[in-house]
């Protein structure tokens, strides 16, 4: 479900080539992310250079972004790794020591595995009630399976408990039927099987066939649910049907209802239950433009949401922060780099802009 690239139709694709500052070197690049693997990589060089940063009379902030905004983050780990082996000291601690506030932050979420920093995030939103929906969704729904699988491994390492136990926990109805559902075929997908039936735990291959009969039953079945049958039709639709296949549920919905699918996730659900399904569908439908409305709503907040920035900028700038921002800019009228210009401020502004990259024109 988190193949956004694959969501793109060709016209969002010669979009994004023939509006990004960037988009010439996309073809070489290889991704839709905005930070690459650096090509002059030194990492005895970039090793001292940090340990300059925070030896010095003043801590060298600039030099600590420019280094760790301008490497992949399997670079950014050996880097970490000659910075222990060099000076016996570990190097996001010595940074977080150096550090404080969101800059802070920044540094410490660049410098964790992703596996640890998809954690911390999980466990953080499933503890804080106003905002388990809204994370786990984006965690459990846009990851890979080999991604959520390592996820979920550090989870019950750091924290010495499942991620399913936590959610049972701290969640109930149907939101915690949809996150379980997330888990369980996440699971199921990372076996490698080639095809599965709705019930089996698995979502289903896309065949490239179009099963318009299937879509009919569907949408029937969705128009149907009523009372308990409910959260029993809509769940496993929802996580077990293949994307391919829900947006073209979503859209024959829309032919035999007059109503987007939404607008009867609205009508039906309420609360938490709704606000799944909707951020599910929207998934769903189409990744990137799911991220770019997050950061504009957490840009739109009288104080800047920067965890959602940082969560978002940081996961998404190695596969389609590109996506992310031609979609921004297209929906909102204004560039991405351009709103965290307006509503950043302080020193993690440099940062959050490195990782945006460039001005789309």
């Amino acid at each position: 479900m988190s193949a956004s690239a694959g969501k793109m139709g060709p016209s969002l694709t010669q979009e994004i080539l023939s509006h990004l500052g960037l988009a010439s070197k996309t073809a070489a690049w290889g991704t839709l992310g905005t930070l690459r693997t650096f090509l002059n990589f030194s990492v005895d060089k970039d090793a001292q250079r940090l340990l300059r940063a925070i030896t010095g009379q003043g801590v060298d902030r600039s030099a600590i972004v420019d280094v760790l905004t301008n490497r992949s983050r399997e670079q950014r780990q050996l880097i970490s790794r000659a910075f222990q082996e060099r000076t016996q000291q570990d190097l996001l601690k010595s940074l977080q020591a150096a550090l404080s506030g969101n800059l802070e932050r920044i540094v410490m979420a660049l410098l964790q595995p992703t596996a640890q920093f998809d954690a911390q995030e999980l466990r953080t939103a499933l503890k804080a009630s106003d905002s388990a929906v809204d994370v786990a969704i984006e965690i459990l729904a846009t990851r890979t399976p080999p991604q959520l699988q390592e996820c979920l491994a550090v989870y019950k390492h750091d924290f010495q408990v499942e991620a399913v136990d936590d959610i049972t926990s701290e969640t109930n109805g149907i939101l915690q039927d949809l996150l379980l559902a997330l888990v369980k075929v996440r699971r199921t997908d990372l076996q490698g099987r080639e095809s599965h039936s709705p019930g089996k735990g698995g979502r289903d291959s896309y065949s490239g066939i179009i099963d318009y009969n299937l879509a009919e039953q569907d949408v029937r079945a969705l128009q149907r649910a009523e009372g308990p049958s409910t959260e029993e039709t809509w769940v496993p639709l929802f996580t077990q049907r293949n994307p391919e296949h829900l947006i073209r549920v979503f859209e024959q919905y829309q032919r035999s209802t007059g109503q987007e699918l939404e607008e009867a996730v609205q009508n039906r659900f309420h609360g938490d239950a709704q606000a799944a399904l909707l951020g599910l569908a929207s998934v769903i439908k189409n990744t990137p433009l799911y991220f770019a409305d997050k950061l504009h709503q957490a840009l739109q907040e009288t104080e800047p949401n920067y965890q959602v920035l940082i969560r978002i900028l940081i996961s998404r700038c190695e596969t389609d922060l590109l996506s992310i921002r031609a979609e921004f800019k297209k929906k909102f009228g204004k560039s991405l780099y351009s709103s965290l210009q307006d509503a950043v401020k302080g020193d993690c502004q440099s940062a959050l802009l490195a990782l945006c990259r460039a001005e789309d024109v």
